[in-house]
């Protein structure tokens, strides 16, 4: 059973992620009191009631957003199992109502199916190919309204879930990391997968760049609060992770907890593997990270030749700097694939501007902004290069940091993605 308290502390970063206002999510959260499957007053019984209520008056994306809510982190009962099967079936209606091409995919795989959300495939017009992967605590319905803003991009969208979440039954192995290929492959007749790229966030990025490692069609990845090897292999720092993260992990890879270590410190990338990575990768990371160590972060920075990186003083997830994240990722694609003209000039506009609202707000540890060269260089974006390293990072990684350089990383009470 879950520790209620620690569900509050962490869902409360998803809520945000997904725009319900504070007042909606925090009145639920107060109401709850038990994990006990589906009760009143428990976890999943007050949220599943809430996103009916919700779907009851035709309000279908915010039900599905309260479904998401609570299924988290991951289904372990019949309770979660309904919220589940009702952010799906929500969604899936949802979808049905706006003017999105977005259409169900299934792929059927050796060790089991991998269900996505997808955008934009076309035989007749195959498109790049972005593909767009949670955590390990997020469904596929908590991101495909995306699709629209990688339309957008001029892109095929492909958004899926990990290993062992939310519909995909695949197992979460070492190497789980071959399971992009296989969607490069299964799309490979509606999408122009030779230029593919990834938006992975936290641990699906690790599984992006080790897939990176083996196949080339994959150019570009943005991570968030990605694990690399410290991670994987530090046993103090292990013991510090949210039990949360933990638990999830070990329900993903079948694993009890306590072998969790043992497990994971085959997974680890070694620097010759960093240092051989020909795919571009954009990386935000988050100072203050309780899950992933610094060292991650300093590995990135010392042996990823094409690296742009930029870190808020934030804790996993950068859950105050979502806006200013998204754009940013979306910029960064863009970049990637040497796109230039209006679509990107407005980017970097609207990523101007909501940093110029971030400094505006009253200087705490969380909103104080900092911005290094390579993200809003001096030129502008429309004219091609950022700054230093800016057109590709030929010039070295590139660190824009939002909030003070100088935070020390340890424990915050945040955020798991």
């Amino acid at each position: 059973m879950n520790d209620i308290a620690e569900l509050k502390q962490y869902v409360a970063a998803h809520a945000r992620a997904q725009n319900i206002p504070a007042e909606q999510y925090q009145g639920l959260l107060d109401r709850i009191r038990t994990d006990d499957d589906g009760t009143p007053g428990s976890w999943s019984g007050e949220l599943t009631r809430a996103g009916d209520h919700l779907a009851e008056h035709g309000r279908l994306l915010e039900a599905c957003r309260q479904y998401t809510m609570a299924r988290f982190p991951y289904v372990d009962s019949a309770g979660r199992r309904t919220a589940q099967e009702r952010c799906v079936a929500t969604f899936d209606c949802w979808r049905r109502t706006v003017p999105l091409d977005i259409t169900p995919l299934t792929v059927r795989l050796p060790e089991g199916e991998v269900r996505c959300w997808t955008s934009g495939l076309d035989p007749d017009n195959p498109r790049p190919l972005l593909l767009f992967l949670g955590g390990i605590v997020s469904v596929k319905e908590q991101w495909a309204p995306l699709l629209g803003q990688i339309r957008d991009l001029g892109m095929a969208g492909l958004v899926t879930e990990m290993p062992g979440v939310g519909e995909n039954t695949l197992p979460y192995h070492a190497k789980s990391w071959s399971m992009i290929p296989q969607l490069l492959d299964a799309v490979s007749g509606s999408a122009d997968t030779e230029h593919a790229y990834a938006v992975a966030l936290s641990f699906s990025g690790h599984l992006a760049l080790r897939a990176a490692l083996e196949d080339s069609r994959l150019q570009g990845i943005v991570g968030a609060g990605v694990p690399v090897r410290a991670f994987f292999t530090d046993s103090a720092w292990q013991r510090r992770v949210p039990r949360v993260t933990v638990d999830t992990l070990a329900h993903l890879t079948r694993t009890p907890a306590d072998e969790l270590p043992r497990l994971l410190s085959d997974w680890a990338l070694t620097d010759i593997q960093l240092g051989a990575l020909t795919a571009q990768v954009g990386m935000v990371a988050s100072l203050r990270d309780e899950i992933i160590p610094r060292e991650d972060l300093e590995l990135l920075r010392r042996h990823v030749p094409s690296l742009r990186l930029i870190a808020h003083d934030d804790v996993h997830g950068s859950p105050r700097h979502l806006d200013e994240t998204r754009l940013w990722t979306f910029l960064t694609v863009q970049r990637m694939r040497g796109e230039g003209g209006e679509h990107r000039a407005r980017l970097h506009e609207a990523l101007r501007r909501e940093r110029a609202r971030l400094r505006a707000l009253p200087p705490t540890a969380d909103t104080t902004v900092t911005t290094g060269t390579g993200d809003t260089g001096g030129t502008g974006d429309a004219g091609g290069s950022g700054g230093s390293g800016g057109s590709g990072g030929t010039g070295g990684p590139t660190l824009a940091t939002t909030g003070p350089a100088a935070a020390t990383p340890g424990p915050a009470p945040e955020a798991t993605r």
